[in-house]
């Protein structure tokens, strides 16, 4: 592993050739956590918010905050009472700042890994919004980084954290509902404006004075010089509404579908979840003809090794959706306050011996209720104090990303793209 300018900054002389993870503060149980947000657009603010209201019961502190964009940026300041020194657009001196603990990414996608991987090499713990990463290759770093540095990562999709998934999994591990055959999830939304035409400040870019309020650190948001995105003059568009943009990101399946994937490999597949067999999916831009290169109608199918296919869908011109549903070979689990699970009649003799502990007087449905969980960003505090088992890991983060995106590019592509689990790279055919 590279020994980066952070390493430096924070190692000692003695310590130079320790795991990244020695130059990390060892946090007692009971000591206060100090945190950073990094992208403070509407999610990092909305954590913002959520952390300083929440320092004395979760004995929590905020110390830095970050953006490029720098009305963003001084409204996080004045949010989190922070002097000049601790609001900066350069997410670099952040991360060399040995008294915080970990940080919180909330930037666009194509930033997330690189973010992520250099944290974990100066020794902080991360919790990244989802999707996990912009690329395969970057998560499969992101991964390995996490392995590598043994510090802890919660990935961003907070459904992983619903008691009903953690619930679904003992049933379905349990054999409640026999071999699960195939499951279904949905994110629609529709609007006049037209999706992720989030509104524009007027007048702002990088030709401003860099201590103005519209003052956008544009080439450091686009990466170009790490190969993150393509070097493009600015684009006010690109750059308030990336999620059109595939550049940037994966659209709906990044940004929606990701939100379904997740809990429901967590629910069949266990605590890692999986990587795919072969993908497929369709769709187009169908109503939605601005400036995007994303689809407004996208629905993508992934067969898994273990002999089941996830659908799911994601329709941005009308929001009527499906609901979750797991259906396995003995009966259909579907998700109300907890988890309901109704016979298959062939299979009824199984079903009845499954589920003998909690039949009443309809033996043929019965119901399980939700685990009691903490919320997703306390799950993550509770995993860098006490090692609590997080809601979603880097695996099931990474292989809900690795899905997902070979649904983006088995659309982009019109091809049928499968998974090679001992080389790990796609393949079309």
């Amino acid at each position: 592993m590279p020994i980066t300018r952070r390493h430096m900054l924070s190692a000692t002389a003695g310590s130079m050739l320790l795991p990244s993870v020695s130059w990390g503060r060892v946090l007692g149980a009971n000591e206060r956590l100090n945190m950073a947000v990094i992208g403070t657009g509407g999610m990092g603010t909305g954590h913002l918010r959520g952390m300083v209201n929440d320092k004395a019961k979760e004995n929590i502190d905020v110390l830095g905050v970050c953006d490029v964009y720098r009305r963003r940026l001084n409204e996080a300041q004045r949010i989190a009472k922070l002097d000049d020194t601790a609001a900066v657009i350069e997410y670099e001196r952040i991360l060399d700042n040995p008294d915080i603990d970990a940080v919180l990414i909330a930037t666009p996608d194509h930033w997330h890994c690189k973010m992520a991987i250099e944290a974990m090499e100066a020794g902080k713990d991360v919790y990244v919004e989802k999707p996990l990463s912009h690329t395969i290759e970057q998560a499969l770093a992101c991964r390995d980084a996490v392995k590598r540095t043994g510090r802890v990562l919660q990935v961003g999709p907070q459904g992983t954290s619903d008691g009903r998934f953690w619930a679904a999994r003992h049933a379905i591990a349990d054999g409640r509902i026999g071999p699960v055959t195939w499951s279904q999830g949905a994110y629609c939304r529709n609007s006049r404006g037209g999706q992720f035409n989030w509104h524009i400040h007027p007048g702002c870019g990088p030709q401003n004075a860099t201590d103005s309020d519209n003052y956008v650190d544009w080439d450091r948001w686009l990466g170009h010089e790490h190969g993150l995105a393509p070097k493009i003059p600015w684009n006010e568009d690109h750059f308030f509404r990336f999620r059109k943009y595939l550049a940037y990101n994966g659209g709906l399946a990044t940004d929606l579908m990701y939100h379904r994937l997740a809990p429901l490999l967590l629910a069949i597949e266990g605590h890692d979840g999986a990587y795919p067999r072969r993908v497929v999916a369709s769709g187009g831009r169908y109503l939605e003809k601005d400036e995007r290169d994303i689809p407004d109608t996208f629905f993508m199918m992934a067969d898994y090794p273990s002999e089941h296919t996830v659908v799911l869908s994601s329709v941005m011109t009308n929001d009527d959706t499906w609901p979750y549903v797991i259906r396995g070979r003995h009966a259909t689990m579907e998700f109300g306050g907890g988890i309901d699970m109704h016979q298959q009649r062939p299979w009824e003799k199984e079903f009845k011996a499954a589920n003998a502990d909690i039949l009443g007087d309809d033996t043929s449905t019965c119901s399980m209720p939700s685990v009691s969980r903490r919320s997703h960003r306390d799950n993550f505090f509770d995993a860098v104090r006490n090692g609590d088992t997080l809601a979603c890991n880097v695996d099931l983060g990474c292989a809900t990303m690795v899905a997902i995106k070979m649904g983006v590019d088995a659309w982009a592509q019109d091809k049928v793209l499968r998974w090679d689990p001992v080389k790990e790279v796609v393949v079309a055919s």
